[in-house]
């Protein structure tokens, strides 16, 4: 008897683990992936104005402490270097969630305007697609904005690089938009989440409260922003294919690229997750999931 069930029981194992493994597929489940892996910055790449496509001006972008941060410990002047660091996957619906904080003192040079300023670029164009010169990609931009002291500052804000937003049914030309945030003093760290539903609409949460929704996102003829054109944020235009951009004036952009921004303040970024909410929406299918939103068809695996 013994023998017996020595010869079955791994059999009995098999067919254990085999159902456990079968069981644990739950399509409610959430499958957040990590956009870092803690260690160096694989799978991003790097473009500074001035600067050939994965110069890492400086060594602005630096993995410490299983966070990236935004350095200028080899800088004696900022001298224009804006930066972007661009995951290199686009998306077009997802959910993405974050910790920053700001650190230290602005580097000399950097504008008034960007002390404990900084960003995350959402739908931008691709790293690669950036003019030698552009200081700004063609994006929506997720602004984060440190208290000073004193005063209110929103944190959450939408700057519109190249692009525009509609609210409350109607296109929204100015560049920066506020949020109804909690000003964030000092270097602690904020959490932020963010709601990217494609063409349609865009949600940002501080801290667990939702502080901006915004529909529509397009681009907008390739200028930094429509009410300063001929002033001196018109340097900084789309100038690679700029008829092209210009011609695609209210084309909603549903899908691009996600980037991290150097503009001349240290800011620490950790917890990079994304959930995707593109994918197989056939309920048969083994890699369905209740949360998708957009089906893709082709991902299906049955």
């Amino acid at each position: 008897m013994k023998q017996l069930f020595l010869l079955f029981s791994p059999l009995l194992l098999v067919i254990s683990c085999n159902t456990k493994s079968k069981s644990s597929v739950d399509p409610n489940s959430e499958e957040w992936v990590s956009l870092f892996n803690g260690k160096d910055l694989s799978g991003w790449e790097i473009k500074f104005s001035g600067h050939e496509l994965n110069d890492n001006y400086k060594d602005t972008f630096v993995v410490q402490d299983s966070m990236i941060r935004i350095s200028y410990d080899k800088y004696d002047s900022f001298n224009g270097k804006f930066g972007h660091m661009y995951y290199d996957t686009p998306f077009s619906y997802y959910k993405l969630s974050f910790d920053y904080r700001f650190t230290g003192d602005q580097i000399p040079g950097g504008s008034h305007w960007n002390v404990r300023n900084s960003g995350i670029m959402l739908h931008s164009q691709s790293a690669a697609s950036n003019e030698i010169g552009q200081t700004f990609p063609v994006s929506v931009e997720l602004q984060l904005l440190g208290g000073l002291g004193e005063k209110d500052r929103t944190t959450g804000n939408v700057c519109t690089p190249g692009t525009a937003v509609v609210m409350q049914d109607t296109i929204n030309f100015d560049h920066c938009i506020k949020s109804k945030s909690k000003t964030y003093h000092g270097d602690q760290w904020v959490h932020v989440d963010a709601t990217i539903m494609g063409g349609e609409f865009m949600e940002f949460i501080v801290e667990g409260e939702t502080v901006l929704r915004f529909e529509k996102p397009q681009i907008n003829g390739g200028f930094i922003n429509e009410n300063q054109k001929g002033k001196d944020w018109d340097k900084a235009k789309i100038t690679r294919d700029k008829g092209d951009w210009i011609s695609k004036k209210g084309t909603i952009l549903t899908e691009g690229y996600i980037a991290l921004q150097a503009e001349s303040h240290p800011i620490d970024f950790k917890n990079i997750t994304l959930l995707n909410l593109c994918g197989c929406m056939d309920k048969n299918a083994k890699n369905y999931k209740s949360y998708y939103v957009k089906d893709k068809p082709e991902s299906c695996k049955y």
